[in-house]
Protein backbone atom coordinates (compact mmCIF):
# COMPACT_ATOMS: atom_id res chain seq x y z
CA UNK A 1 0.00 0.00 0.00
CA UNK A 2 1.11 3.85 -1.11
CA UNK A 3 2.21 6.18 1.24
CA UNK A 4 -0.68 8.46 0.34
CA UNK A 5 -3.42 5.73 0.36
CA UNK A 6 -2.15 4.79 4.11
CA UNK A 7 -2.75 8.18 4.84
CA UNK A 8 -6.01 8.30 2.86
CA UNK A 9 -7.67 5.62 4.78
CA UNK A 10 -6.31 7.19 8.12
CA UNK A 11 -7.22 10.52 8.06
CA UNK A 12 -10.58 9.84 5.53
CA UNK A 13 -13.34 12.26 4.32
CA UNK A 14 -12.99 15.89 4.09
CA UNK A 15 -9.67 15.75 6.42
CA UNK A 16 -7.88 13.82 4.21
CA UNK A 17 -9.41 15.42 0.65
CA UNK A 18 -7.79 18.99 2.65
CA UNK A 19 -4.29 17.12 3.56
CA UNK A 20 -4.01 15.22 -0.32
CA UNK A 21 -5.33 18.58 -2.35
CA UNK A 22 -3.16 19.06 -5.34
CA UNK A 23 -5.76 21.70 -6.90
CA UNK A 24 -6.51 19.44 -9.97
CA UNK A 25 -9.22 17.03 -9.11
CA UNK A 26 -12.74 17.88 -9.82
CA UNK A 27 -14.11 16.98 -6.19
CA UNK A 28 -11.43 16.92 -3.86
CA UNK A 29 -13.87 17.36 -0.57
CA UNK A 30 -17.24 16.02 0.07
CA UNK A 31 -19.62 17.61 2.96
CA UNK A 32 -22.56 16.47 4.31
CA UNK A 33 -25.85 18.91 4.87
CA UNK A 34 -28.22 17.40 6.90
CA UNK A 35 -32.10 18.73 7.81
CA UNK A 36 -35.86 17.84 8.51
CA UNK A 37 -37.92 19.11 5.83
CA UNK A 38 -38.80 16.82 2.61
CA UNK A 39 -36.30 17.99 -0.32
CA UNK A 40 -39.38 19.82 -2.20
CA UNK A 41 -40.21 22.21 0.56
CA UNK A 42 -39.31 25.89 0.03
CA UNK A 43 -36.08 26.01 2.51
CA UNK A 44 -34.17 23.35 0.91
CA UNK A 45 -35.16 23.77 -2.69
CA UNK A 46 -35.06 28.01 -2.70
CA UNK A 47 -32.07 28.47 0.35
CA UNK A 48 -30.02 25.55 0.98
CA UNK A 49 -30.21 24.00 -2.61
CA UNK A 50 -29.25 27.46 -3.62
CA UNK A 51 -26.60 27.85 -1.31
CA UNK A 52 -25.21 24.35 -1.72
CA UNK A 53 -24.60 24.99 -5.46
CA UNK A 54 -23.01 28.43 -5.27
CA UNK A 55 -20.77 26.63 -3.17
CA UNK A 56 -19.90 23.75 -5.39
CA UNK A 57 -19.66 26.37 -8.49
CA UNK A 58 -17.49 28.93 -6.84
CA UNK A 59 -15.13 26.09 -5.62
CA UNK A 60 -14.70 24.88 -9.37
CA UNK A 61 -16.06 21.78 -8.24
CA UNK A 62 -13.52 21.03 -5.36
CA UNK A 63 -16.45 20.85 -2.60
CA UNK A 64 -19.25 18.36 -3.07
CA UNK A 65 -22.38 19.18 -0.55
CA UNK A 66 -24.86 15.92 -0.72
CA UNK A 67 -27.92 16.83 0.43
CA UNK A 68 -29.21 14.83 3.47
CA UNK A 69 -33.58 15.76 3.80
CA UNK A 70 -36.09 14.14 6.02
CA UNK A 71 -33.46 13.54 9.23
CA UNK A 72 -31.87 11.04 6.79
CA UNK A 73 -29.12 10.29 8.82
CA UNK A 74 -30.83 9.70 11.61
CA UNK A 75 -31.95 11.32 14.75
CA UNK A 76 -34.56 13.83 15.55
CA UNK A 77 -34.66 17.73 14.81
CA UNK A 78 -33.65 18.95 18.22
CA UNK A 79 -30.78 16.84 17.93
CA UNK A 80 -29.30 18.41 14.47
CA UNK A 81 -27.11 21.16 16.57
CA UNK A 82 -25.05 18.50 18.29
CA UNK A 83 -25.18 16.20 14.93
CA UNK A 84 -23.40 19.12 13.75
CA UNK A 85 -20.65 19.92 16.83
CA UNK A 86 -20.02 16.23 16.52
CA UNK A 87 -19.54 15.27 13.12
CA UNK A 88 -22.66 13.22 12.27
CA UNK A 89 -23.00 16.08 9.70
CA UNK A 90 -20.45 18.36 8.13
CA UNK A 91 -23.69 20.81 8.26
CA UNK A 92 -27.19 21.43 9.51
CA UNK A 93 -29.76 23.64 9.08
CA UNK A 94 -31.97 24.01 12.60
CA UNK A 95 -34.44 25.82 14.22
CA UNK A 96 -32.29 27.14 17.57
CA UNK A 97 -35.36 27.08 19.68
CA UNK A 98 -35.49 23.62 19.14
CA UNK A 99 -33.41 23.08 21.91
CA UNK A 100 -35.26 25.51 25.09
CA UNK A 101 -32.50 27.76 26.94
CA UNK A 102 -29.25 26.66 24.66
CA UNK A 103 -29.21 29.21 22.97
CA UNK A 104 -31.30 31.82 24.94
CA UNK A 105 -29.89 35.64 22.73
CA UNK A 106 -31.56 34.30 20.15
CA UNK A 107 -34.61 34.27 21.53
CA UNK A 108 -35.09 37.96 21.00
CA UNK A 109 -36.19 37.45 17.32
CA UNK A 110 -38.82 34.94 18.82
CA UNK A 111 -40.58 37.66 21.12
CA UNK A 112 -44.19 38.67 20.45
CA UNK A 113 -44.79 41.09 17.81
CA UNK A 114 -41.25 42.13 17.46
CA UNK A 115 -40.52 41.21 14.08
CA UNK A 116 -42.11 43.43 11.20
CA UNK A 117 -39.84 42.53 8.59
CA UNK A 118 -37.72 38.96 8.06
CA UNK A 119 -34.91 40.50 5.65
CA UNK A 120 -34.78 43.37 8.48
CA UNK A 121 -34.79 40.86 11.28
CA UNK A 122 -32.18 38.23 9.48
CA UNK A 123 -29.81 41.44 8.95
CA UNK A 124 -30.56 42.18 12.90
CA UNK A 125 -29.87 38.18 13.80
CA UNK A 126 -26.47 38.13 11.87
CA UNK A 127 -24.88 41.59 13.54
CA UNK A 128 -25.68 40.36 16.96
CA UNK A 129 -24.24 37.19 16.43
CA UNK A 130 -21.25 38.78 15.08
CA UNK A 131 -21.10 41.20 18.30
CA UNK A 132 -21.50 38.00 20.99
CA UNK A 133 -23.35 35.50 20.14
CA UNK A 134 -20.41 33.55 17.43
CA UNK A 135 -18.06 33.29 21.02
CA UNK A 136 -21.03 32.31 23.50
CA UNK A 137 -23.65 30.25 22.44
CA UNK A 138 -21.94 29.04 19.30
CA UNK A 139 -18.92 28.85 20.08
CA UNK A 140 -18.71 24.60 19.58
CA UNK A 141 -19.79 25.62 15.31
CA UNK A 142 -19.02 27.64 12.52
CA UNK A 143 -22.20 29.54 11.90
CA UNK A 144 -22.53 29.89 7.87
CA UNK A 145 -26.12 31.79 8.33
CA UNK A 146 -28.54 33.22 10.95
CA UNK A 147 -32.38 34.15 9.80
CA UNK A 148 -36.03 33.77 10.73
CA UNK A 149 -38.93 33.26 8.68
CA UNK A 150 -42.23 35.59 7.73
CA UNK A 151 -45.06 36.50 9.79
CA UNK A 152 -45.51 32.94 12.01
CA UNK A 153 -49.47 32.78 12.16
CA UNK A 154 -52.88 30.19 13.70
CA UNK A 155 -53.69 27.07 11.62
CA UNK A 156 -56.55 25.80 13.27
CA UNK A 157 -59.64 23.30 13.02
CA UNK A 158 -62.24 25.83 14.49
CA UNK A 159 -61.69 29.67 13.85
CA UNK A 160 -59.33 31.86 15.64
CA UNK A 161 -60.48 35.86 15.74
CA UNK A 162 -59.44 36.75 19.85
CA UNK A 163 -56.72 34.99 22.10
CA UNK A 164 -60.00 33.95 23.73
CA UNK A 165 -61.13 31.61 20.70
CA UNK A 166 -57.79 29.67 21.62
CA UNK A 167 -59.20 28.94 25.15
CA UNK A 168 -58.86 24.32 25.63
CA UNK A 169 -57.44 23.95 22.26
CA UNK A 170 -54.27 22.09 21.72
CA UNK A 171 -51.65 24.27 20.00
CA UNK A 172 -48.16 23.24 18.52
CA UNK A 173 -46.06 25.13 19.40
CA UNK A 174 -42.00 25.87 17.74
CA UNK A 175 -40.29 26.76 20.86
CA UNK A 176 -40.38 27.93 24.64
CA UNK A 177 -41.63 31.50 24.15
CA UNK A 178 -44.20 30.40 21.86
CA UNK A 179 -45.40 27.90 23.76
CA UNK A 180 -45.35 30.61 26.69
CA UNK A 181 -47.41 32.85 24.41
CA UNK A 182 -49.73 30.46 23.48
CA UNK A 183 -50.26 29.21 27.45
CA UNK A 184 -51.45 33.02 27.90
CA UNK A 185 -54.38 33.13 25.15
CA UNK A 186 -55.53 29.71 27.47
CA UNK A 187 -54.50 27.52 24.99
CA UNK A 188 -52.42 23.89 26.14
CA UNK A 189 -49.16 24.43 23.92
CA UNK A 190 -47.66 21.25 22.53
CA UNK A 191 -44.09 20.70 21.47
CA UNK A 192 -43.19 19.03 18.82
CA UNK A 193 -41.08 19.62 15.23
CA UNK A 194 -42.45 20.86 11.91
CA UNK A 195 -42.36 17.40 10.43
CA UNK A 196 -45.03 16.36 13.07
CA UNK A 197 -47.56 18.50 12.76
CA UNK A 198 -49.51 16.40 9.68
CA UNK A 199 -50.28 13.27 11.51
CA UNK A 200 -50.88 14.70 14.67
CA UNK A 201 -53.50 17.20 13.13
CA UNK A 202 -54.89 14.35 11.17
CA UNK A 203 -55.19 12.18 14.15
CA UNK A 204 -56.86 15.17 16.77
CA UNK A 205 -53.67 15.06 19.01
CA UNK A 206 -53.70 18.76 18.32
CA UNK A 207 -56.51 21.54 17.25
CA UNK A 208 -54.14 23.75 15.63
CA UNK A 209 -50.64 24.50 15.02
CA UNK A 210 -48.31 27.86 14.71
CA UNK A 211 -46.31 27.67 11.50
CA UNK A 212 -45.61 30.77 9.05
CA UNK A 213 -47.47 30.55 5.63
CA UNK A 214 -44.49 29.10 3.92
CA UNK A 215 -44.37 25.78 4.80
CA UNK A 216 -47.64 24.98 4.77
CA UNK A 217 -47.80 23.41 1.10
CA UNK A 218 -45.10 21.27 1.67
CA UNK A 219 -47.18 19.96 4.79
CA UNK A 220 -50.80 19.97 3.49
CA UNK A 221 -52.26 22.09 5.92
CA UNK A 222 -54.84 24.15 4.09
CA UNK A 223 -55.81 20.17 3.24
CA UNK A 224 -55.91 19.20 7.03
CA UNK A 225 -57.17 22.14 8.74
CA UNK A 226 -59.49 25.19 7.42
CA UNK A 227 -58.85 28.04 9.33
CA UNK A 228 -55.86 30.39 8.94
CA UNK A 229 -55.30 33.41 11.54
CA UNK A 230 -52.97 36.11 10.24
CA UNK A 231 -51.95 39.42 11.64
CA UNK A 232 -51.76 42.96 10.27
CA UNK A 233 -48.11 44.63 10.82
CA UNK A 234 -45.64 42.91 13.33
CA UNK A 235 -45.58 38.90 13.17
CA UNK A 236 -47.22 37.45 16.25
CA UNK A 237 -44.21 35.21 16.82
CA UNK A 238 -41.22 34.28 14.24
CA UNK A 239 -38.59 31.73 15.13
CA UNK A 240 -34.92 31.75 14.14
CA UNK A 241 -32.43 29.20 12.00
CA UNK A 242 -29.11 28.81 11.59
CA UNK A 243 -26.96 26.97 9.26
CA UNK A 244 -24.22 25.63 11.07
CA UNK A 245 -20.80 23.41 10.39
CA UNK A 246 -18.32 21.73 12.13
CA UNK A 247 -15.82 23.48 13.48
CA UNK A 248 -13.33 20.81 13.23
CA UNK A 249 -14.63 20.11 9.24
CA UNK A 250 -14.43 23.91 8.24
CA UNK A 251 -10.36 24.22 10.34
CA UNK A 252 -9.52 21.37 7.70
CA UNK A 253 -10.17 23.07 4.65
CA UNK A 254 -7.67 24.99 2.47
CA UNK A 255 -7.39 28.58 2.76
CA UNK A 256 -9.06 29.10 -0.38
CA UNK A 257 -11.88 26.99 -0.04
CA UNK A 258 -12.57 28.76 3.67
CA UNK A 259 -13.14 32.20 1.44
CA UNK A 260 -15.39 30.33 -0.68
CA UNK A 261 -17.37 29.32 2.34
CA UNK A 262 -16.92 32.61 3.92
CA UNK A 263 -17.79 34.86 0.90
CA UNK A 264 -20.87 32.97 0.50
CA UNK A 265 -22.17 33.02 3.97
CA UNK A 266 -22.90 35.46 6.57
CA UNK A 267 -24.84 38.55 6.20
CA UNK A 268 -25.70 38.62 2.47
CA UNK A 269 -26.64 34.93 3.15
CA UNK A 270 -28.57 35.83 6.23
CA UNK A 271 -30.73 38.21 4.44
CA UNK A 272 -31.09 36.33 1.24
CA UNK A 273 -32.51 33.12 3.32
CA UNK A 274 -34.96 35.21 5.34
CA UNK A 275 -36.47 37.16 2.72
CA UNK A 276 -36.73 33.97 0.59
CA UNK A 277 -38.61 32.26 3.15
CA UNK A 278 -40.86 35.59 3.88
CA UNK A 279 -41.46 35.65 0.22
CA UNK A 280 -42.36 32.21 -0.10
CA UNK A 281 -45.48 33.12 2.47
CA UNK A 282 -47.48 34.35 -0.51
CA UNK A 283 -47.71 31.59 -3.12
CA UNK A 284 -48.31 29.38 -0.20
CA UNK A 285 -51.33 31.40 1.28
CA UNK A 286 -52.99 31.13 -2.55
CA UNK A 287 -53.02 27.55 -1.79
CA UNK A 288 -55.44 27.78 0.77
CA UNK A 289 -57.73 31.10 -0.58
CA UNK A 290 -57.90 28.45 -3.90
CA UNK A 291 -59.36 25.84 -1.54
CA UNK A 292 -61.97 27.96 0.20
CA UNK A 293 -60.28 28.61 3.36
CA UNK A 294 -61.00 30.83 6.06
CA UNK A 295 -58.99 33.21 6.23
CA UNK A 296 -58.91 35.86 9.09
CA UNK A 297 -56.89 38.57 8.92
CA UNK A 298 -56.21 40.25 12.36
CA UNK A 299 -55.77 44.10 11.80
CA UNK A 300 -55.94 45.54 15.05
CA UNK A 301 -53.50 43.22 17.87
CA UNK A 302 -54.02 45.33 20.33
CA UNK A 303 -55.92 43.04 22.54
CA UNK A 304 -53.09 40.11 21.21
CA UNK A 305 -50.76 42.30 21.99
CA UNK A 306 -52.43 43.07 26.02
CA UNK A 307 -52.33 39.34 27.03
CA UNK A 308 -49.09 38.58 25.63
CA UNK A 309 -46.76 41.73 26.11
CA UNK A 310 -45.97 40.06 29.64
CA UNK A 311 -43.42 37.66 27.60
CA UNK A 312 -41.22 40.69 27.68
CA UNK A 313 -40.83 41.31 31.25
CA UNK A 314 -40.91 37.21 32.20
CA UNK A 315 -37.75 36.90 29.17
CA UNK A 316 -35.94 39.63 30.40
CA UNK A 317 -36.22 38.38 34.18
CA UNK A 318 -34.60 35.21 33.17
CA UNK A 319 -32.04 36.04 30.71
CA UNK A 320 -30.63 38.25 34.03
CA UNK A 321 -31.00 34.71 36.16
CA UNK A 322 -28.85 33.75 33.02
CA UNK A 323 -26.18 37.08 33.91
CA UNK A 324 -27.33 38.28 30.29
CA UNK A 325 -28.91 41.73 30.28
CA UNK A 326 -32.16 40.81 27.90
CA UNK A 327 -33.36 44.33 27.78
CA UNK A 328 -30.25 45.45 25.86
CA UNK A 329 -31.11 42.86 23.48
CA UNK A 330 -34.41 44.13 22.70
CA UNK A 331 -33.24 47.12 22.41
CA UNK A 332 -30.41 46.61 19.98
CA UNK A 333 -32.32 44.50 18.31
CA UNK A 334 -34.93 46.94 17.58
CA UNK A 335 -32.30 49.11 16.61
CA UNK A 336 -31.11 47.46 14.28
CA UNK A 337 -34.22 46.24 12.88
CA UNK A 338 -35.17 49.96 12.58
CA UNK A 339 -31.99 51.45 11.24
CA UNK A 340 -29.52 49.90 9.42
CA UNK A 341 -30.65 46.90 8.67
CA UNK A 342 -34.11 48.85 7.39
CA UNK A 343 -34.70 47.78 3.82
CA UNK A 344 -31.71 45.54 4.00
CA UNK A 345 -31.42 43.26 0.22
CA UNK A 346 -29.26 41.02 -0.68
CA UNK A 347 -26.64 40.51 -3.51
CA UNK A 348 -26.95 36.82 -4.26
Amino acid sequence: MTMKKTITRLLGGAAAAAVLSTGASAQEITLKLHQFLPAQANVPKLILDVWADRIEAKSEGRIKIDRFPSMQLGGTPPGLMDQAIDGVADIVWTVVGYTPGRFPSTEVFELPFMVEDARAASCAYWKMFDEGMKDDEFASVKILGTWVHGPGMLHTADPVETPADLQGMKIRGGSRLVNELLTLTGATPVGMPVPAIPESLSKGVIDGTTIPWEVTGALKIPELVENHTEFEGPALYNLGFVLAMNKDVYAGLPDDLKTVMDENSGLDFSIFAGGVQSDSDGPARELAVDMGNNIITVSDTSEWQAVVNPIYESWVADMASKDMDGQALIDRAQSLMSGECKGAKSEM
